[in-house]
């Protein structure tokens, strides 16, 4: 059949197993935030992101009511959010964050894949003062009708943001689609979501994430390789929701 086709078969593989770290992520967080807020869309903002997210990565339905019956339901088992920090090898913090039902299990697992490699498990603290908790939000931008990214910036800082970028996004069959990313302080996550609803904004998603706040480290192609062999085990983890280093990214 050619290498077009085995392109597009790796390209749908990689795809596949992406949808699948997705779904299972979306569920834990879906099931955390009505925990936490309710399961009424209306009066749970961040469900209401959370919802957005689901339908951008066409999260079949049932996963969502699974998530959703299973902050409900007192006789299944409920999800605690936990963090990890340690250090990998040649000096790289990573910062682990974990949904979890067992945390006796994950913290066993999270530091099997640290000792595997080379690194070791920290206590907490020995690396979460390198990274800034952001909140971060996608929103669609329609190519008929480009926004005006510095007056959108200006209007947003009122509400808490701090940095405002256009990035253009490739799906699998090569489709270029272009978003809004938006950054701001995880106070102001209410703050940001509300003005991008009440602007009529399309939002794609609306979510957290850990900033590193120092300058991240080059390695070698080899210390590379070992270093996302890590990741990779972290990330696999089905308890382990975001991984953050340290680490300066591969130069395309």
């Amino acid at each position: 059949m050619g290498r077009a086709f085995e392109f597009r078969k790796e390209r749908k593989m990689k795809r596949w197993g992406h949808m699948a770290r997705v779904f299972t992520k979306l569920g834990k967080e879906i099931t955390i935030a009505v925990k936490q807020g309710g399961p009424d869309v209306v009066g749970n903002p961040r469900l209401r992101a959370l919802m957005a997210e689901a339908r951008s990565e066409s999260m079949p339905k049932e996963n969502i009511e699974r998530a959703i019956k299973k902050a409900t339901d007192k006789s299944l088992g409920d999800y605690k959010e936990v963090i990890y920090e340690g250090y990998g090898p040649f000096g790289i913090a990573y910062l682990v964050e974990t949904a979890t039902d067992n945390t006796t299990r994950t913290v066993a697992n999270v530091r099997s894949y640290f000792t595997k490699c080379g690194g070791s498990l920290g206590t907490s603290g020995s690396v979460s003062f390198m990274f800034d908790h952001k909140c971060v939000f996608r929103i669609k931008e329609d190519p008929a009708k480009p926004l005006d990214l510095d007056e959108l910036e200006l209007e947003l800082i009122d509400y808490g943001a701090d940095e405002v970028f256009r990035q253009e996004v490739e799906d699998e069959d090569e489709n270029v689609t272009s978003e809004i990313m938006i950054y701001g302080d995880y106070t102001s996550y209410g703050a940001i979501q509300k003005f991008i609803e009440d602007g009529g904004y399309e939002l794609i998603s609306g979510g957290f994430e850990q900033i590193p706040n120092v300058d991240l480290k080059d390695v070698t192609p080899e210390q590379r390789a070992t270093l996302e062999k890590l990741t990779g085990l972290l990330e696999d983890d089905e308890d382990v929701t975001n991984v953050y280093t340290t680490m300066k990214p591969a130069e395309e």
